[in-house]
């Protein structure tokens, strides 16, 4: 039964932002692995951003300040209150004391938030520049490389990629295998080519609606390629691996 190799996955890759290309590293027939960048995006602004952010969450002086008024204020409000009871000094020199050292409080607190929001700033800054590096989100091969450095990168795909490990097999197979063909069910493929072996392939979808004008119904079936040895796109032979006793 005759049938077409297909790559498992095919994606056109964008970008998420705007913006000049840098660098793209690699090319139509390189191989990429999960997560390697592909695609670098102009990025001085971004990393002047994240070198301006890091400097202001990495801050530590008005933090450090605001934490010696606290314990002045406290030393200070304590010498009040033991002078205060020795009627020493009058009430008001208490409550300034005490206002003192409420003002100290306030600042430590407003100086936390500051390095806190500063920090969220930097998560930010680090956010945006990841944007301007393109990782690929599959193990396979470039199929095209469709912009090139200096060329802007807009709502276009800059590039397209494909999954062949594993593989899908798609098949046509005729009405009269309807219901006999599962899901799970083991395959022989024999991709076109003069000395080709047969590889194992199991069935994943079996289509529930038939083309009535072909009297034929789709298969598709996933079969591994783990040596990258098969290519997509060929043409092949698929037998199906009925039970025992079951005619195919």
């Amino acid at each position: 039964m005759a049938c077409v190799i297909k790559p498992y996955a095919e994606i056109s890759i964008g970008t998420p932002v705007e913006g000049v290309i840098q660098t793209v590293p690699v090319d139509r027939g390189d191989w990429v692995t999960k997560g390697q960048v592909i695609v670098t995006l102009e990025s001085s602004l971004e990393e002047a951003t994240v070198a301006l952010a890091k400097s202001k969450a990495d801050a530590e002086a008005a933090l450090k300040s605001s934490q010696v008024k606290i314990g002045f204020s406290t030393r200070k409000l304590e010498r009040a209150l033991d002078l205060f009871k020795t009627n020493s000094i009058a009430r008001h020199e208490v409550d300034e004391a005490q206002t003192e050292k409420a003002l100290a409080e306030m600042s430590y607190q407003e100086a936390s938030e500051n390095k806190r929001q500063a920090e969220l700033e930097l998560n930010r800054a680090t956010a945006a520049l990841h944007l301007h590096l393109i990782r690929s989100p599959i193990t396979g091969v470039v199929v095209d490389r469709l912009l090139s450095p200096g060329e802007l990168a807009r709502q276009t795909p800059v590039m397209k990629l494909a999954q062949i490990n594993p593989l899908r097999v798609e098949v046509f197979a005729p009405i009269s295998l309807l219901g006999r063909l599962k899901t799970g069910m083991r395959a022989d493929v024999r991709p076109e080519g003069k000395g080709q072996p047969v590889h194992q392939a199991k069935i994943m979808v079996v289509n529930k609606v038939v083309d009535s004008a072909s009297g034929t119904f789709g298969v598709r079936l996933e079969m591994p390629n783990p040596n990258n040895a098969i290519s997509a796109g060929l043409a092949c032979t698929v037998e199906f691996q009925f039970s025992s006793g079951e005619n195919p």
